[in-house]
């Protein structure tokens, strides 16, 4: 177990994390959305994959905004499709920006591309943590969504991850259309059994203009049964607690210590940048403002879609900002600005901070529920048992947690369409 799962969550809030977005699968999944692509044949396409990595966190390090980096986060697509230069990739990270002693790096893999060769060799170039895209452990489902491993390949790469020394994650789907109580029974008690030692866990979403969507509107395969895929969310609920973990957040379970540290970040307001194309990235509206005028992106000799970044408003305290989902534009210029730039106030910042908080188990204080507006929201969900008052924090009871999507959206209503006086 890595010592990041000893880092307080709280001591985290002022420093930044790093996610790199690796789009190369060896297929598409039928569910799937994220910029992704089959990975081309040429080796080189990797290398250079790398090398353009390596060129966008210089610059960002070079702005400062890097320099005290507490987790960093290879997704995807699938990063393992890399090979070696995946490796070349995080073993350069120290060199080019200023990485915490104890953080989390976490790489993101699937069965079919799980080797115990490259995770040893991740291993040692810095990799603390792996997450296992297991999604079933029954054939059949497998097939439906479109996955290109089997439950065998899957059983037999979680073996190789959690002998590797590394911490691991695994991501679990239900509410697949043909899936059992008693398959999904199997999938949660052989994961739990594994050595894993944190689990995500899913419902399926029918997401447009997919694969998956397509075959349901044709009538090859049936529609998805929410009301199945909230008891599946119980039944893990229930197999997993009884086994060790502990529900953390909406979807993420873990044993004592083994929380992630980035995926907490999100939740908690920490800054993070991200690296490739249509990486995402926050930061406070100040720090952007600092990037902007470092980097050069208010250049009037800039032209085309995306060159220049518009003036920040003024009561602007959160950015959000998007790279293109253009992989060929990323690898031939892989440090231009953003094409997608979000500005949040002060208000609306507080909201979603109180909407992402209440994601997790421990909810958010009675403090930030007062500076977000949302004191009045939450009593009223109260009313209803969607979320609870205990000592001076507000959490979403087991029905909010079930119909979290209310919750969520009736917080960021009261919070963000406040009237501030």
């Amino acid at each position: 177990m890595s010592e990041t799962a000893h880092i307080p969550a709280t001591s985290l809030r002022g420093c930044a994390s790093l996610y790199i977005h690796v789009p190369f699968c060896a297929s598409k999944c039928g569910y799937c959305t994220f910029h992704s692509s089959v990975m081309p044949p040429d080796p080189r396409v990797a290398e250079h994959f790398a090398w353009a990595v390596g060129e966008e966190i210089a610059h960002w390090a070079a702005t400062g905004v890097l320099d005290d980096v507490v987790s960093v986060y290879v997704g995807g697509g699938t990063p393992t499709m890399l090979n070696d230069s995946l490796v070349t990739i995080v073993q350069s990270l120290p060199d080019v920006m200023d990485v915490c002693s104890a953080a989390e790096v976490t790489v993101e893999t699937n069965p079919d591309t799980t080797d115990s060769a490259l995770a040893e060799k991740l291993v040692q170039a810095g990799v603390t943590r792996f997450s296992l895209g297991v999604q079933s452990l029954d054939d059949e489902v497998l097939r439906t969504l479109g996955r290109c491993h089997t439950a065998a390949r899957a059983q037999q790469a979680l073996h190789e991850l959690v002998t590797s020394g590394a911490e691991v994650s695994v991501d679990l789907m239900c509410g697949v259309p043909g899936q059992t109580g008693k398959s999904w029974q199997d999938t949660l008690e052989r994961v739990s059994e594994s050595g894993a030692n944190h689990v995500s866990v899913y419902p399926l979403a029918l997401e447009e203009d997919t694969p998956l969507a397509h075959a349901v509107a044709a009538g090859r395969i049936s529609q998805i049964d929410d009301d199945m895929a909230a008891e599946m969310m119980e039944q893990a609920d229930d197999t997993l607690s009884s086994s060790g973990f502990a529900r953390y957040e909406v979807a993420s379970y873990a044993r004592p210590g083994a929380e992630s540290v980035h995926n907490t970040g999100y939740w908690t307001a920490r800054p993070y940048v991200g690296v490739g194309p249509s990486a995402a990235s926050m930061l406070r509206a100040e720090t952007f403002a600092q990037v902007v005028e470092c980097r050069g992106w208010r250049d009037p000799a800039l032209t085309g879609v995306g060159r220049n970044v518009a003036p920040i408003p003024a009561d602007a305290q959160r950015v959000r900002f998007v790279r293109a989902a253009d992989t060929v534009g990323f690898l031939s210029h892989p440090t231009g600005p953003p094409e997608e730039v979000e500005y949040l106030t002060a208000t609306e910042a507080a909201a979603e901070d109180a909407m992402l908080g209440l994601r997790l188990a421990r909810g958010i204080s009675e403090e930030l529920a007062a500076q977000a507006g949302v004191k009045r929201a939450l009593e009223e969900l109260s009313a209803v048992d969607l979320v609870e008052h205990y000592g001076d924090r507000w959490r979403v009871t087991h029905k909010g947690w079930l119909l979290g999507n209310e919750v969520y959206s009736a917080v960021w209503s009261a919070g963000a369409h406040r009237e501030v006086g």
